[in-house]
């Protein structure tokens, strides 16, 4: 129905922005990955998934086209619905939340609001032949893995998990491609 907007960025909140075109405003759901991407641009483009239910026509935004695919595969699942699929990508990364899908770590999904034991196993065995015929694969040096390994070797020196999870993922913003030995490095210094 509507497959993007581009206009002026009149409102940017963390769950919704509302975009200018042609005098019109658009209300536009968000997640937080979208709002954080978007930056400080006074004129946007942003894709869209409309969804249209009895009393109401929502339209959902995404700053790249592989958040909002996989946004649609998300609502795909029974039991999740867009309000549920929006805190999914506003609570982990597109690559963070297939990795977790293509490992069969339901934990990891668990640990997102809204998403109990049952939701995540379904989401796991709904999609994760799709996202396998897509040509997703886990990544071998995928971000994840490099935090996992440094996770467990500060774990094993005597750290709590909390903080290096705290501490790995302060680092991994400001390093994303940093090897396991240099964030345990870095980690060593900041713990």
């Amino acid at each position: 129905m509507i497959n993007h907007l581009q206009g002026k960025l009149t409102e940017k909140n963390p769950a919704s922005i509302i975009i200018e075109c042609s005098g019109v405003g658009y209300y536009i759901n968000i997640s937080l990955n979208t709002y954080s991407k978007l930056g400080d641009a006074e004129n946007v483009k942003i894709l869209t998934h409309v969804q249209i239910s009895e009393d109401a026509h929502t339209l959902y935004g995404f700053a790249d086209d592989e958040e909002r695919k996989l946004f649609r595969l998300l609502i795909t699942v029974s039991g999740i619905g867009c309000n549920t699929a929006r805190m999914m990508l506003s609570s982990m990364t597109v690559a963070e939340i297939e990795t977790y899908i293509l490992q069969d770590d339901v934990a990891k999904l668990k640990s997102i609001k809204g998403i109990g034991e049952k939701t995540a196993m379904r989401v796991i065995l709904e999609l994760k032949n799709k996202l396998r015929k897509e040509g997703h694969v886990p990544m071998a040096n995928s971000p994840l893995r490099v935090k996992d390994e440094a996770i467990s070797a500060l774990v094993t020196l005597g750290f709590t998990r909390n903080s290096v999870d705290k501490t790995l993922d302060t680092l991994l913003k400001t390093s994303p491609s940093a090897s396991v030995e240099d964030l345990i490095k870095q980690a060593l210094k900041a713990l």
